[in-house]
């Protein structure tokens, strides 16, 4: 509910009027029969209202100020200049915990590192790849992903051998989970879908392949041991909602954006 939504308190945010109720007097009140307050009672009414005022004002004063000495700077504290940069020095990808909340968030946050820019890159990508995935499918996969960023793809795309961008524009790999779902699950085995939203291309005047936005569907099937580890994945179009009336951005625009707002590695 929002200050003052039906509140009739007065006291919490909203307009800051407090309402008093004078005495109506009647039988039995203490004034007589329908008698008006005297005028010392109205006096003494007026200082208890101000009082009670006086210290509303008090309180909310000190717990403004007790708000911005919190801070330990005041206004004065601005975010840096690594606020843009992305979340968390590294993808998490170790540590959940051991329930159907650890295995959700686990495979969220795979299906992240797995549809980053960095498993263009075959280095990076082992790296990714082996910190996800169980001992007993690290060959399969690591061999299948590989197959997946061949030379011939890479250059297909517009990138260089090493899976960077060409001079002049910026590469754009991101997989934004939106949701997921658990499948199956027990303490040992579990299938998790991951609902995400991607952003793929290259931004540049000469791009060929412009940044685009689609949706898709990650489903993997997870290990405990000792942690949620990546047995297999595979992905699936959709849902997609109907697009938007958003206009389109240029590619500087996009290519700004992408620089600008750091991408997440953690995803849930």
């Amino acid at each position: 509910m929002s200050p003052g939504d039906g509140n009739d308190d007065g006291l919490y945010g909203g307009t800051g009027q407090t309402r008093t109720r004078l005495p109506e007097g009647g039988p039995g009140d203490g004034y007589g029969d329908g008698r008006r307050p005297t005028r010392s009672s109205s006096r003494s009414l007026i200082t208890v209202v101000g009082v009670v005022v006086l210290l509303i004002a008090a309180i909310a004063f000190a717990n403004r100020g007790g708000g911005e000495s919190s801070s330990g700077g005041g206004v004065t504290d601005k975010p840096g200049a690594s606020a843009t940069a992305p979340t968390g020095t590294k993808p998490v990808a170790s540590g959940f915990a051991h329930d159907e909340q650890g295995v959700q968030s686990a495979a969220a946050n795979y299906a992240a590192s797995l549809g980053s820019d960095g498993m263009f890159n075959t280095s990076r990508r082992h790296e990714i790849v082996q910190s996800l995935t169980d001992s007993s499918a690290l060959d399969r996969l690591q061999s299948g992903f590989d197959a997946d960023y061949s030379q011939a793809f890479l250059k297909k795309i517009g990138l260089n051998s090493d899976g960077s961008a060409p001079s002049g524009s910026t590469f754009v790999n991101r997989t934004l989970p939106a949701g997921t779902k658990v499948s199956s699950y027990s303490d040992s085995n579990a299938t998790v879908e991951v609902w995400c939203n991607g952003l793929f291309g290259l931004t540049g005047e000469s791009s060929t392949n412009p940044v685009t936005s689609s949706w898709f569907t990650v489903t993997m099937k997870l290990k405990w041991d000792g942690d949620w580890k990546v047995l297999e994945t595979r992905q699936k179009t959709g849902p997609t909602p109907v697009n938007g009336d958003n206009p389109v951005s240029g590619a500087d625009e996009i290519g700004g954006a992408v620089k600008d707002f750091g991408g997440f590695t953690y995803a849930r």
